[in-house]
């Protein structure tokens, strides 16, 4: 190394000296790099490039090659080897150390006969030859004599001696006599078996229990194998062989491929370059090379220049260990040009000592270099005489510390400075040439090493010019950095090339078989102590640290600026070599206030960046006419504020914050508040235009819009949590869902009609054989109506409006809405039901042309047919299409209880009733339900020769509009319809109650009139009234009203839809069992038990004449008899319904059947409920028997069950109704005494007077104004007596409220079971006293008591309003009814 170098190193100073300098000095512009210049010239670095280069072509390991040396013509007689004597020289005596171990024969017989067969897997074996020889060997091995003594004294000799015997003979066969040749062939198979027998004692593990005889096997083999060194060559043939030899350099340019790399890289043609080496050649020398490592090894012990010294460390100690390693390199080194060159030892004139004297190494050494170049020459000179030397031959007969090399008088002088392979400045040269190497292979493309910016080719040079020039690891890899980062600073490189030189420099090098003479090279920077660095090195490193510091936080702006592009360039990789390569070194430090600066410029930068496209969003999307702006224009503006926010959010999903920046933040916070603003403004200006214009503006256009600031929204608050939305979104667009809810509405009512219009009412059947399902048995109408419903509640949904008031009100209109046009539905389908119902079918049209037969002759005939049996009677022909209606009205409660689910119907009416409850206390409303049920009537006026009256009612306001028509009740005077309707009203209104006659042909008889007067004011507490009517005729009719406040309420209106449904429901049902209740009455009545019992007017003639006062018995098989007529109807009319109708709707109609059969055995029991005495006969203990067999009979029929006791028919828990309950609770009073039961009344009715008072009590002192659970319209005061139970009794109404879902339904309908059950009623006790005439006081006496207690219950009435009137406050009057 020059002096000028050495000087220049000197001049730095320890790096913790230099740490200050280094900060405050100015650091290295990326733009101006390229100003700084290196010392050394294009020629010289070529030059010493070159000369390395050539110097590894001279001492590459020699090319060989196998020559062919055809043999003698004649060759010389050889004797061929004496088997008996090597074996004996081989085994002298038993030891036990040579003797084969127990169990070898198996093995080696079948390696044998492996090698027999062909399947040996050790190459020389699959000759011919080799084979036949141990086929004959292998027969001798197997005689039992020779296996027996094998195994018992395991020597090896008898095998050897056996198998060269074999061989021999084998060997032999076809030639001539006086030809020894294949005597050779017998020494190279027994090698061969030799060779076997050692592979099988290794595979068998006897490596280490039997050394010694493994060793003398091998020498065995190889004293066998003298005459023949390659088993895989036939020595058999005699016209020649092959053998190796060395390839003389050529030393042309094309043979030496680093040459041919300098040339490249230097842009030098091959031909310049040979003419270079061609001149050099006597220069650049083996013998120079050598001279040079000597030279330098002598300065680096004599502390002389051209080496490192101890001021190029900041530690001593690092220093000492440099030097310490540095030795044995050199050592190697010289070893090599030695051994490449062995001329260079053999030019000695000094005598070499055969012992391994060491010789001194320091630089007074008085052994001189000429001795130690003989020593080395006699040494590679004995190398091809033993067998067992190294490739050199310098194992056993050299150390390397027996060499000296510190003489250096006989190369160059001590002040000669200057080296023939090493450069004045060996760093610099490397820097400059690593340059043009890094340069070309950018330029040429070449394919870089694994984790390397270099090429293969360019990183061998390098690594090559680091060893001849002896400089360190930690050097070469701060060069390879500070070259990589001239050209990043440069703008040559990429941030990704710098990482990659980064990672080379900091990863250690993978390990080679034989590494480079370099300090350190297994290691990387990352794993190199900074104390045993170079101070010039140290301080190269943290200047090229501060520098691309500077460098990449520019890139990384530039880069960001860029960040709300479309297609941006990535921050990653400069914010990855920041964080992992600067920032983490520890020979950089980073300043707080310059990181400070550096962030609040990077916001800065952001700021104006995103204003800047946010103004080029509105000249791209807004008009400059603000007569063109429309919402479109807004949305895109959206569209392009989200779009951007989301590329941004994903792009830095991983690493949100930059340098201490979040550019999603800056761009929300600078961006959103803006278009916030503006888009306020748009809409209200877009709007005022539109009014302007008298236009409205398209719905779809709000929906966009509000979708896009919703978006705009939600990133805003996740974003900028800190900062409310400029202006509330939903109040600004509320009005486009209100009108989107209004065009609904006008849709739905159309939709309704025309899909009735288009359905035919089938089943939607599969095809012919294919079994019908309960979900095919509904018609396409229904099925389309709630599919509307559904999408315009999913239209709302979608929005997802964020507004639960807003929300709750749309929900509740949609509500009013659905429940309308279900409404609609109930009414034109239930109008076509009952006209296909009403529709005469053929056969009774036969009958009724067949004859003029009165009304009652034709029913004495049916009756009279029906009990003989004397002709099948035939089930009523339902029309598939009015089962079909049936099944649509059953499926679209299950579908609303769906809609009412999926529209949270409890959350919207609780979120509505904690904003407007005060209001709604206050608030009266607008519309009133009024609620009657046609309950029954009595004694009406017969109109039919047989003296009874099919019965029907129409209910019609004052001006003639017809509210409701009841079914007919067939041949009665007593007739109960329990029917209901709901009728709205605003004020007060006038009822008409009609009965009707019913006549198949002609005119219908009037029966009788009533009216009654519907006041919202007298039903002010919302209970249930019952009102006994007088007909103008004669007779009377029960109305049972209850009253409720039409409600703005989604309760209210899903209550009112499931009641449009379960009353179309029920009176479809009804319509359908009242087709089958003839014949339940003709079966079930006192003439078909007088027919049974044999109590007609033939039997008393007949019993009169005969005297016999005998009954005639009756067995169980007469009784079911009686009914089979019936049970039969059942089925043919069960199973023409069952194909058509759904399961839920058929148990719906079989029930209804059920509560048939149990009135018309009420019928034959005891008389209908009345204050006034009955003609009816009660019944004898042997007919009340039949009776309740009947009833069993019917039971176990509708809960038919089939082998396995599943349930077909109605569940049991539902054929228990209460009006079973009761009937079967009869026969405990039937028979007893008048008196008896009239105490058992009168109990019941003072217990059942008594809770009601307590209820009403509790209510009052709770100020209830709604229905109580039961109140009687019985209430009276402290002094009351006794009244009806169930005439006096109000039993609380179904409320619209009670309906609103299935849930509710089911709720109420248990809660009634439950409290018939726990609320016992004397009725059943009263209607049998109907039929004592001693009991008529008893009957009248309590008829006054309920008029006295319903005097008294509209004086608690009174009260009671008097006291809620002052706690309501405004113009309303009691109750909340307005006043007049």
């Amino acid at each position: 190394m020059s002096t000028a170098s050495r000087a220049s190193r000197k001049s730095f100073g320890p790096p913790s000296r230099r740490i200050d300098s280094v900060k405050n000095s100015e650091r290295r512009s990326r733009a101006a790099s390229s100003a700084s210049k290196l010392g050394v010239n294009h020629d010289d670095a070529y030059s010493y490039a070159l000369r390395v280069a050539y110097l590894h072509y001279l001492l590459q390991p020699k090319t060989k090659r196998k020559q062919w040396v055809p043999a003698a013509k004649k060759p010389p007689a050889r004797a061929h080897t004496n088997i008996g004597d090597l074996v004996k020289e081989f085994v002298p005596g038993n030891s036990n150390s040579v003797k084969l171990p127990h169990g070898f024969r198996g093995p080696l017989e079948k390696r044998m006969e492996g090698v027999i067969m062909g399947a040996e897997k050790l190459p020389g074996y699959n000759d011919a030859n080799v084979k036949k020889t141990f086929a004959q060997a292998y027969t001798a091995f197997t005689e039992q004599s020779f296996r027996k003594s094998v195994d018992k004294e395991r020597k090896l000799e008898p095998l050897v001696l056996i198998f060269y015997s074999a061989a021999t003979k084998a060997c032999s066969l076809g030639h001539e006599r006086g030809d020894d040749h294949w005597k050779l062939l017998v020494d190279r198979h027994v090698a061969l078996f030799v060779r076997m027998v050692t592979s099988i004692l290794r595979d068998e593990k006897h490596e280490r229990d039997k050394p010694e005889l493994m060793s003398r096997l091998s020498t065995l083999e190889n004293k066998l194998l003298t005459n023949d060194q390659n088993l895989f060559i036939d020595t058999g043939q005699d016209s020649g062989s092959t053998v190796e030899v060395i390839i003389p350099l050529t030393h042309d340019v094309k043979d030496m491929p680093m040459v041919q790399d300098v040339a490249r890289i230097f842009g030098l043609s091959h031909s310049d370059v040979q003419s270079h080496i061609d001149a050099q050649r006597p220069n650049w020398t083996e013998e120079a090379a050598l001279k040079d490592l000597k030279s330098y090894q002598h300065r680096l012990n004599s502390n002389m220049g051209g080496t490192l010294g101890s001021q190029d460390f900041d530690v001593d100690e690092a220093y000492q260990e440099w030097k310490k390693a540095e030795a044995p390199h050199l050592s190697q080194m010289m070893l090599d040009i030695l051994t490449a060159k062995p001329e260079l030892a053999r030019r000695s004139t000094g005598v070499f000592s055969a012992s391994d004297k060491a010789l001194p190494s320091s630089p007074s050494s008085t052994h001189a270099d000429d001795r130690t170049y003989s020593e080395l020459g006699k040494a590679l000179s004995k190398s091809d005489r033993s067998s067992r030397s190294s490739i050199y031959g310098l194992d056993h007969i050299l150390s390397l510390g027996s060499i000296s090399l510190d003489d250096t008088s006989s190369i160059r002088t001590i002040d000669e400075t200057n080296y023939t392979f090493i450069p004045p400045d060996p760093r610099e040269f490397l820097t400059v040439i690593a340059k043009y190497a890094l340069e070309f292979d950018a330029m040429h493309d070449n394919v870089a090493a694994e984790d390397s910016v270099f090429s293969k080719q360019s990183m061998e040079l390098l690594t090559e010019l680091c060893v001849r020039w002896r400089i360190p690891q930690f050097t070469r890899l701060v060069v390879f950095l500070e070259v990589a980062a001239r050209r990043f600073t440069d703008t040559l490189f990429t941030v990704i090339d710098l990482d990659t030189a980064f990672d080379l420099v900091k990863t250690p090098p993978p390990e080679l078989h034989k590494a480079p003479h370099i300090y350190l090279y297994n290691e990387s920077l990352a794993s190199i102590d900074r104390s045993r660095w170079t101070i010039t090195d140290y301080v190269a490193y943290q200047q090229t640290l501060y520098a691309l510091n500077d460098a990449l936080l520019r890139e990384l702006y530039d880069t960001l600026m860029h960040c709300y592009e479309p297609k941006p360039p990535s921050a990653g990789p400069a914010l990855h070599v920041l964080t992992n390569h600067i920032f983490n070194d520890p020979s950089f430090s980073r300043k707080e206030e310059d990181a400070l600066e550096y962030s609040k410029s990077l916001e800065t930068g952001l700021q104006e960046r995103a204003a800047q496209v946010y103004r080029e969003f509105l000249d791209a999307e807004i008009p400059e006419s603000q007569q063109d702006w429309d919402f479109s224009h807004v949305v895109q503006v959206g569209k392009s504020v989200v779009k951007l926010c989301e590329r941004i959010k994903k792009r830095y999903k991983s690493h949100p914050e930059i340098m201490g920046v979040n550019p999603l933040t800056v761009l929300v916070e600078t961006m959103f508040p803006n278009f916030e603003e503006d888009a306020h403004a748009l809409v209200k200006r877009i709007v005022q235009v539109a009014q302007d214009r008298g236009e409205e503006l398209p719905l779809q256009d709000g929906f966009d819009l509000y979708k896009e600031l919703v978006e705009i929204r939600r990133i805003h608050r996740s974003s900028y949590p800190g900062r409310p939305f400029t202006f509330d979104v939903e109040e600004l667009l509320v009005d486009f869902v209100w009108r989107w809810i209004q065009n609904a509405e006008t849709r739905a009512e159309a939709f309704v009609e025309e899909a009735i219009k288009q359905d035919q009412f089938q089943v939607r059947s599969q095809g012919p054989g294919h079994i019908t399902l309960d979900s095919e048995r509904h018609s396409h109408s229904i099925i389309d109506m709630f599919q509307l419903f559904h999408q315009t509640a999913d239209q709302v949904f979608q929005l997802e409006w964020d507004n639960d008031i807003h929300h709750a009100r749309f929900m509740t209109t949609l509500s009013k809405i659905f429940a309308n046009s279900i409404a609609r539905y109930c009414e034109v389908v239930g109008l076509r039901f009952m006209k296909e119902m009403d529709t005469p079918r053929p056969n009774e049209n036969d009958a009724a042309g067949a004859g003029s037969q009165t009304t009652q002759s034709k029913f004495m005939q049916y009756a009279k047919d029906a009990w003989n049996n004397k002709e099948k009677i035939e089930p009523f022909q339902f029309y598939p299409e009015s089962l079909v209606k049936l099944n649509n009205i059953e499926w679209a409660m299950q579908e609303l209880d769906k809609l009412e689910r999926s529209m949270n119907v409890d959350a919207c009416a609780a979120i509505l009733e904690k904003v407007d409850g005060p209001k709604r206390q206050v608030k009266r409303p607008a519309k009133y339900v009024f609620t009657i049920k046609i309950v029954e009537a009595e004694d009406v006026k017969a109109c039919d020769p047989n003296g009874t009256s099919d019965p029907y009612v129409v209910l019609v306001d004052e001006y003639q509009k017809r509210l409701h028509k009841t079914r007919v009740v067939m041949r009665t005077l007593n007739p109960r319809w329990d029917e209901s309707v709901d009728v709205t009203v605003s004020g007060p209104i006038n009822v008409v109650a009609t009965v009707w006659d019913y006549d198949t042909f002609g005119d219908h008889d009037f029966v009788g009139r009533t009216s009654l007067k519907l006041d919202p004011i007298h039903f002010s507490d919302y209970l249930p009234r019952e009102f006994w009517l007088d007909l103008d005729t004669q007779g009377r009719i029960l109305l049972r009203v209850s009253m409720e406040g039409e409600r703005d309420d989604i309760q209210f209106y899903f209550g009112k839809a499931f009641r449009h449904l379960k009353r179309t429901e029920r009176d479809m049902v009804r319509k359908v069992t009242d087709k089958l209740t003839r014949h339940i009455h003709a079966s079930l009545s006192h003439e078909a038990l007088r027919n049974l019992l044999g109590r007609n007017l033939a039997s008393q003639v007949n019993s009169f004449f005969k005297r016999s006062s005998a009954p005639t018995p009756i067995t169980n098989g007469d009784i079911e008899n009686a009914l089979q007529s019936l049970f039969s109807y059942f089925n043919d009319n069960f199973a023409t319904m069952k194909e058509t109708l759904t399961d839920a709707t058929m148990v719906a109609v079989m029930t209804r059947l059920w509560k048939e059969v149990l009135m018309a055995i009420e019928t034959i029991v005891v008389p209908p409920l009345s204050e006034k005495p009955s003609n009816q006969r009660p019944l004898n203990q042997r007919e009340l028997d039949v009776v309740y067999k009947w009833l069993e009979l019917l039971f176990d029929f509708f809960n038919a069950r089939d082998e396995d006791g599943e349930v077909l028919g109605v569940p049991a828990e539902v054929l228990r109704s209460p009006k079973y309950h009761e009937l079967a609770s009869l026969n405990f009073f039937y028979f007893d005494s008048t008196d008896n039961l009239i105490r058992t009344s009168e109990r019941m009715a003072a217990a059942t007077v008594q809770r009601q008072q307590q209820q009403l009590q509790s209510q009052m002192s709770s100020n209830r104004l709604s229905a109580p659970p039961t109140l009687g319209g019985s209430l009276s005061g402290a002094g009351a007596g006794p009244a009806f139970a169930s005439m006096g009794t109000i039993r609380r109404g179904k409320s619209i409220m009670m309906s609103r879902n299935l849930g509710t339904m089911r709720r109420a309908k248990e809660e009634k079971r439950k409290e018939a059950q726990a609320d016992p009623s004397d009725d059943m006790i009263l209607r049998i006293l109907r039929m004592r005439p001693e009991a008529t006081g008893y009957l009248k006496e309590r008829h006054r008591q309920k008029e006295r207690m319903a005097a008294a219950a509209a004086a608690a009435l009174i009260v009671k309003q008097s006291v809620s009137q002052g706690w309501n406050s405004g113009g309303f009057g009691r109750g909340g009814i307005p006043r007049r």
